[in-house]
C-alpha cells in the first residue's frame, strides 16, 4: 500500500512548546488525572510503597513491556472501538502461568495510564504519596476545590527528590502551571489592575530565577497560597464560586486533556489504539471537573487527536479517519444544543484545520486517490462535510476567515475550466465568461455522475450528490464575487444570472436522481446546497433601482415644493406646477419599470407603488405647512358681561370704537403664522392640486391593471382589487388635505379676511345702521373668485364650508360679539332679515347651492334666532328651569353659572345666558347682576 509522506499539522489549540515540554505536559496531565481519581471510580488508586514494588522495579524490560499492554478488562472487546469503527484485536490466548513467567501485568488502569504517559514509578510513587497527604489534610473537600500545583508545592521540598536540580525543575513546572492557569490563560478574564495577579507575577518571576525552598509554615508559602487562592476562587459576578479555576482556561485545559487522550495510542505502534481504550477514556473523563471539559469538547478534541494521528502517520490507517468522522457526528449533535462561545472557539479552530486539509485532498481527488486508498475517500468526504456543516453553525471570526480561504481554493479549482474553451472569440463577446463557466460546470457534473460516482457509491451512498453539492458551492462562491461587482441591471448580468439558474437546476436534478433510493429522497443533500437565488438577486437589483428613483422623486418634490407660490396664473388648470412635475415623474418611472427586462414585474410592483405612495404622501403632507385650521381663525370667546340699562350706541361711541378695531382684531383673531398665511386664491390652487393628484392616481391604477392583465403572467382575476389597494396613503392624505383646505378657506375668509366687515362692522353700535349688506358684498366677491378657480368636483365642498363658516360667524357676532354689541327685542326683525339675505346669497336663485342643503346647514342658526325676539322674562324662566334640571336642589338659592358649551342651542343654558348678556333691557341686566354678579359691558352717559 502506498504511504503518503508524513506531515504535521499545526495545533488548533495553540503551541504549548514555548511553555511546556512534552514530558512536562505528560507529568502535569498525570498529576491532574491522579487528583481527579483519588477517591472516585470503580478502581480507586492506591498507594504502593517502593519496598512493596521493589521486585517489580527490577523485572526484565521485555517482561515489563509485555505486561504494559494488558489490563484487567483486556479480554473483553472494546465498546469504544466498536462504536467508533476501530479494529479490535483478539485477546491473546496466554495462560495464567504464561503470564506469571513473562513478568507482571498491569493491575489497574492507573498503572496503564502511568505507562502510557511514560511516568516513572518513582514519580508515580511521589505523586500518590502527596495526594494521600492532601486528602488526609482536606478530608471531604471536593476535587474541583483543590488547586493541585499549590498543594503539591506545599507538600514537597528538595529532600523529596533525588537531586536539587530535579526538585528545581519540578518546582518550575508547577509554577508554570500556576502561571498558565491563573495569569496567561485564566478561565475568567483578569483585570489589568488586579493586585493579586501582579503579586503572583512577581512571586513566579522570582521563583523561576531563584527557586524557593518552600515549607508548610514559611511566610513565602502562605503568601503564595493567599495570592493563588484569591485568583483561582474568583467568580464573574463576585459571588462565592462553586469551584476553583486553575486549569480550566483555554487552551491550557485542552493541552492537558489532549495529552491524556494521546494515551489511547499504543506507545510501540503509533497507528494502533490500545484495547484498553474504554478504561483510559473513563479515567480521562474524571478530569472534566478540573479542566472544565464537557461532552462536546471531549468529542471535538478526541476527533482531532484521531485525525491528527491519521495524517502524521502517513494516512495508512483508515480506521482512525473513520473514527474521527464518527466523533464529528456526535459533535454535530452537541452543537445543536449549545451556543457556548468557548465551544465555538475550540470547534472552529480544530474543524477549520480538518476541513482545510480535507478540502485540499478532495479538490484534487482525481490525483490523490487510486485503487489502493480509495476506501479513505468516503471517510475523508464525511470529515469534510461534517466539518463544514458544523462550522456553518459556528459564529466565530476564525470560522469566517477559514471559510474565505476555502472559497479561494474552490475558485482556483474552477479556474481550470477555461471559459474560452470550445467557444470562439466572437462567441465569447456575445456570452459572458461566467455563463460559459456555468455550462462547463454542468458538463463536469454529468461526467462525475457517469464516471466517478458508480465507483464512489460503494463508499458513499450519495456520491454524485456530494460531488454536485461541492461543485454547486464552488460555483456559488465565484457567482457571489461576480454579483458583488454588479452595480445595475444589464443584459450581461441577466444572462449570467439565468445561466446560474439553469446550472442549479441541473445540479439539483443529478442530486435528486442519485438519492432516489435514499431514505429522505435526497433532501439532506439538497439542504446542503445553498440556493443561488439568482431571481432574488435580480429582484434586489430592481429594488435598488426603485429606491434610487423613489429617493430622487422625494428629493425633487421637497426641493420644488419649497419654491412653489401656488399661483392661479401658473397654468389654465390652476394647479401647482410642482405637482404637475411630480405626477409626470411618477408616470415616467412606472413606464420605465415595465420596460425593465425582468420576468417578475407583478411581484416587484408593490415595492414601486409603495415607494411612490410614500413619497407622494410626504409631498401632500408638506403642503399643509402654514395653512392652519378653523381654530386658527375663530376669535377667543369674550368674558361674560351685562348691558348698561337702556344704553344706546351713538355716533360718538362708534367713532371712539373704531380706533380700537385693530387692537380687537389682534386680540380676537388667532393668526399664529402672521404674514405667512396663504391668501384665498392660493388655497384654492392647493385644493385643485390635491384633487388632481386623486384623479391621476385613479387613472394610474387603472393603467397598471391593464398592463398586468395584458401580460402573459396574468392569471389572477382579482388583480384590479389587489392593485387598487397599493395607493392608499397618498389618496387618503389628499382627501384629508382637501377637507382641511376647505375648512381653512372658509374660516380664514370669514374670520380673518372679512373680519373688518363681520367682526369689526356688523351690529357694532346701532343695529339698524350696521347691517350685513357690506359683509355680503365682499363675501360675494370672494365666492366669485372661488368659483372661478376651484375645480368643479370640489367647488361645492368649498362653498358649503364657506356657508357653514358664515353661519358660525353670524352667530358668533350675536352671541359673543364683545362689548360693542347689544340687542333689543325690536332688533330681532333686522337680525332675521339679515340672516335671510345671507342664506339667499348662497342660493342665488339656484345657481350656487340647492335649497335643501342650505336648509340643512342653517339648522343651528334658525333654531337660535327666535331667542332674539323672545321676551326677557321667558328666557330667564327657561334658563332657570334648565339650570335646576341640571344642578337639582343646589340651584334653588342661587343659580350657578352654566359651563361654556361647544355648540349653540335654544335648549342649552349657556346659549340662553349669552342672549341675556347681549339683551339691552333692565330685566336682563338685573337678573345677571343678581344671580351672577356680571360686570357691565359699557359705561355710557345717557
Amino acid at each position: 500500500m502506498p504511504v503518503h509522506q508524513n506531515e504535521d499539522l499545526p495545533s488548533p489549540f495553540g503551541d504549548p512548546s514555548s511553555i511546556f515540554s512534552d514530558s512536562e505536559l505528560r507529568e502535569t496531565a498525570y498529576e491532574v488525572l491522579m487528583c481527579a481519581c483519588r477517591s472516585s471510580g470503580p478502581k480507586p488508586l492506591t498507594f504502593v510503597s517502593q519496598s512493596e514494588r521493589g521486585d517489580r522495579d527490577h523485572a526484565p524490560a521485555a517482561a515489563a513491556t509485555a505486561s504494559l499492554n494488558r489490563s484487567l478488562t483486556s479480554a473483553a472487546k472494546s465498546k469504544v472501538k466498536k462504536a467508533l469503527g476501530l479494529k479490535s484485536e483478539s485477546p491473546p490466548n496466554t495462560s495464567e502461568e504464561d503470564g506469571k513467567s513473562s513478568g507482571r501485568r498491569a493491575v489497574t488502569t492507573g498503572e496503564l495510564m502511568r505507562v502510557q504517559l511514560r511516568i516513572s514509578e518513582q514519580i508515580d510513587s511521589r505523586i500518590r504519596r502527596a495526594l494521600l497527604r492532601i486528602v488526609a489534610g482536606q478530608l471531604g473537600r471536593r476535587v474541583d476545590l483543590v488547586v493541585l500545583p499549590l498543594e503539591l508545592i506545599q507538600q514537597f521540598n528538595s529532600s523529596d527528590f533525588p537531586t536539587q536540580h530535579e526538585y528545581e525543575a519540578w518546582l518550575r513546572r508547577n509554577l508554570k502551571v500556576l502561571e498558565s492557569g491563573l495569569l496567561l490563560y485564566p478561565n475568567l478574564p483578569l483585570d489589568k489592575a488586579d493586585s493579586s495577579a501582579q503579586h503572583l507575577r512577581r512571586i513566579i518571576r522570582g521563583a523561576l530565577e531563584n527557586p524557593m525552598n518552600i515549607g508548610k509554615s514559611t511566610e513565602s508559602m502562605q503568601t503564595l497560597r493567599t495570592v493563588v487562592l484569591s485568583l483561582a476562587c474568583r467568580s464573574s459576578d463576585g459571588s462565592v464560586p462553586e469551584s476553583c479555576h486553575w486549569a480550566d482556561g483555554f487552551p491550557l485545559n485542552l493541552w492537558i486533556y489532549q495529552t491524556l487522550l494521546e494515551a489511547c495510542f499504543d506507545i510501540h505502534e503509533n497507528t494502533a489504539v490500545i484495547e484498553e481504550v474504554d478504561e483510559v477514556l473513563e479515567l480521562a473523563k474524571k478530569t472534566w471537573v478540573i479542566l472544565g471539559i464537557n461532552e462536546t469538547q471531549h468529542n471535538n478534541c478526541f476527533s482531532w487527536v484521531l485525525f491528527h494521528r491519521y495524517v502524521t502517520t502517513g494516512e495508512v490507517e483508515n480506521d482512525l479517519l473513520f473514527a474521527s468522522s464518527n466523533l464529528l457526528e456526535e459533535v454535530d449533535k452537541d452543537t445543536k444544543a449549545t451556543k457556548d462561545l468557548f465551544d465555538s472557539k475550540t470547534l472552529s479552530s480544530a474543524l477549520s484545520l480538518m476541513l482545510s486539509w480535507a478540502e485540499q485532498r478532495l479538490l484534487t481527488y482525481h490525483d490523490t486517490f487510486h485503487n489502493d486508498n480509495i476506501e479513505s475517500l468516503g471517510n475523508l468526504v464525511s470529515v469534510a462535510a461534517l466539518s463544514a456543516k458544523i462550522l456553518a453553525k459556528d459564529i466565530s471570526h476564525e470560522h469566517n476567515r477559514k471559510m474565505k480561504e476555502t472559497d479561494v481554493a474552490c475558485t482556483r479549482e474552477l479556474e481550470k475550466l477555461n471559459p474560452s474553451k470550445h467557444v470562439s472569440r466572437k462567441q465569447n463577446k456575445a456570452f459572458p465568461s461566467l455563463s460559459v463557466l456555468a455550462r462547463q460546470t454542468s458538463e463536469l457534473a454529468y461526467t462525475e455522475k457517469k464516471v466517478f460516482s458508480p465507483k464512489l457509491k460503494r463508499w458513499h451512498p450519495l456520491a454524485a450528490g456530494v460531488a454536485v453539492a461541492t461543485l454547486h458551492a464552488c460555483y456559488g462562491n465565484v457567482l457571489k464575487q461576480y454579483i458583488k461587482g454588479i452595480a445595475e441591471l444589464t443584459p450581461n448580468a441577466i444572462q449570467v444570472l439565468m445561466a446560474s439558474v439553469k446550472l442549479e437546476k441541473d445540479l439539483v436534478q443529478i442530486a435528486v436522481e442519485d438519492s432516489v433510493d435514499s431514505e429522505d429522497g435526497g433532501k439532506s443533500i439538497i439542504r446542503e446546497m445553498q440556493p443561488y437565488e439568482a431571481e432574488t438577486v435580480i429582484a434586489n437589483l430592481v429594488k435598488s433601482w426603485i429606491k434610487i428613483r423613489v429617493d430622487r422623486l422625494g428629493e425633487w418634490a421637497d426641493k420644488n415644493l419649497q419654491k412653489e407660490v401656488w399661483s392661479p396664473e401658473a397654468n389654465k388648470e390652476c394647479i401647482a406646477p410642482s405637482a404637475v412635475e411630480v405626477l409626470r415623474i411618477i408616470d415616467e418611472t412606472l413606464e420605465a419599470f415595465f420596460l425593465l427586462p425582468i420576468p417578475m414585474h407583478r411581484v416587484l410592483l408593490p415595492e414601486l407603488t409603495s415607494g411612490v405612495d410614500k413619497s407622494l404622501q410626504q409631498y401632500i403632507l408638506n403642503t399643509k405647512s402654514g395653512i392652519g385650521n378653523r381654530n386658527t381663525f375663530i376669535p377667543a370667546m369674550p368674558e361674560l358681561t351685562r348691558c348698561s340699562t337702556k344704553s344706546k350706541f351713538h355716533g360718538v361711541f362708534w367713532v371712539k370704537e373704531k380706533s380700537q378695531v385693530t387692537q380687537r382684531r389682534k386680540a380676537h383673531v388667532g393668526t399664529p403664522n402672521g404674514d405667512d398665511l396663504f391668501d384665498i386664491p392660493q388655497l384654492c390652487v392647493q385644493v385643485n392640486t390635491m384633487q388632481r393628484i386623486r384623479i391621476e392616481l385613479g387613472a394610474l391604477e387603472k393603467r397598471i391593471v391593464a398592463i398586468l392583465s395584458s401580460s402573459k403572467s396574468a392569471t389572477d382575476h382579482d388583480t384590479e382589487n389587489e392593485v387598487s389597494l397599493k395607493f392608499k396613503l397618498s389618496p387618503a392624505a389628499a382627501a384629508e388635505n382637501i377637507h382641511q383646505l376647505c375648512e381653512c378657506i372658509a374660516y380664514k375668509l370669514i374670520f380673518h379676511d372679512l373680519s373688518h366687515a363681520l367682526w369689526d362692522g356688523l351690529y357694532v353700535g346701532e343695529v339698524s345702521s350696521t347691517r350685513i349688506d357690506h359683509f355680503l358684498q365682499e363675501l360675494e366677491q370672494y365666492l366669485e373668485i372661488i368659483s372661478s378657480i376651484v375645480h368643479d368636483r370640489v367647488r361645492t365642498r368649498v362653498i358649503v364650508q364657506v356657508m357653514q363658516a358664515s353661519f358660525d360667524g353670524f352667530l358668533f357676532v350675536l352671541l359673543a360679539g364683545g362689548p360693542s354689541r347689544a340687542f333689543s327685542l325690536q332688533d330681532s326683525i333686522i337680525i332675521e332679515e339679515d340672516f335671510k339675505s345671507l342664506t339667499d346669497l348662497f342660493w342665488s336663485k339656484g345657481d350656487r347651492l340647492p335649497a335643501d342643503l342650505i336648509e340643512k346647514q342653517s339648522t343651528t342658526a334658525r333654531a337660535v334666532l327666535p331667542l332674539f325676539h323672545t321676551d326677557t322674562e321667558h328666557i330667564i324662566q327657561q334658563l332657570s328651569q334648565l339650570t335646576r334640571e341640571i344642578y337639582g336642589s343646589s340651584a334653588k338659592s342661587r343659580l350657578p353659572l352654566p359651563p361654556t358649551a361647544d355648540h349653540w342651542s335654544p335648549r342649552e343654558p349657556y346659549t340662553l345666558l349669552k342672549v341675556l348678556c347681549y339683551r339691552n333691557d333692565e330685566a336682563a341686566a338685573k337678573f345677571l347682576k343678581k344671580n351672577y354678579n356680571l360686570p357691565k359691558k359699557l359705561t355710557i352717559n345717557k
